[in-house]
């Protein structure tokens, strides 16, 4: 399965997907608008998620985006619209959708935070397992100065993964905070200059594509239902013990008593 190239896409478009070996890369692409996102490409970025999800190939998944800024979040033009539309229930249901799907995805995700990250998106960015940001990054929430109750799954995804001091700070304050104060609250996984940056995504998205993937598959749903409150004790209990039973665990103690990489 062949994707389009990331690197060689030059005028604004809808995600790009770039796939080599077993890595997928999504890089957001409206760079003259700091990667702002539209309609069209919410559901661009469903089409891929189930695209990529279909792949057996593929292991792990980046998010990145096109020039320099991550986004700007979903276009607010679009969500003023949406509110105005008595037919729109929520205005920021769709993205809300997005957002959700890309935390659920099976395989492990990676956002390479190659800038800017503001509004829905540091939410988009959240939904990733790991975030490595470039030590020029910044990010600002700022529902509170636009009059947005934000949807309430976004509010606990800040809650269940940054606390709720720096939940509140976040999104009652709309202050802008830089990469140091990202790392520090833990919205980045990693800060590192931009002449290593893409060395440590590399390095990062190399470890996870080499682990055991149905075991990752469902220590993620684990983990991600344990944030949420709401794990299904009885399939994390299954997938337990028929991991204890299955291929994997033969190649990996057999790779680990020879001492040599496991391949799954």
């Amino acid at each position: 399965m062949q994707g389009h190239s990331a690197g060689a896409a030059e005028t604004a478009s809808t995600p790009v997907l770039d796939i080599s070996g077993t890595r997928a890369t999504v890089r957001l692409n409206r760079p003259r608008h700091l990667n702002r996102l539209q309609p069209d490409d919410l559901d661009a970025l469903l089409k891929l998620f189930d695209r990529i999800e279909a792949d057996p190939e593929i292991r792990v998944l980046v998010l990145t985006g096109t020039g320099r800024a991550f986004s700007a979040g979903y276009d607010l033009g679009s969500i003023a619209e949406r509110a105005a539309n008595a037919q729109e229930q929520t205005a920021g249901s769709a993205f809300e959708v997005v957002v959700n799907r890309l935390e659920g995805l099976a395989i492990p995700t990676i956002c390479r935070i190659n800038g800017g990250v503001y509004g829905g998106s540091t939410d988009l960015a959240l939904a990733c397992d790991f975030r490595i940001g470039v030590d020029t990054c910044e990010m600002f929430m700022p529902a509170a100065r636009l009059g947005l109750h934000y949807y309430k799954s976004g509010i606990k995804r800040y809650v269940s993964r940054l606390g709720v001091d720096n939940a509140k700070k976040l999104f009652l304050t709309a202050q802008k905070i830089g990469a140091a104060e990202m790392l520090r609250i833990g919205y980045l996984t990693a800060m590192v200059p931009a002449e290593a940056f893409d060395e440590e995504v590399d390095r990062l998205a190399a470890i996870l594509a080499g682990n055991a993937p149905v075991a990752m598959r469902g220590m993620k749903r684990a983990i991600n239902e344990f944030a949420h409150g709401s794990l299904d004790e009885e399939a994390a209990d299954r997938r337990h013990h028929d991991s204890m039973r299955s291929p994997e665990i033969k190649e990996g103690i057999e790779a680990f008593s020879e001492k040599r990489p496991p391949k799954f």
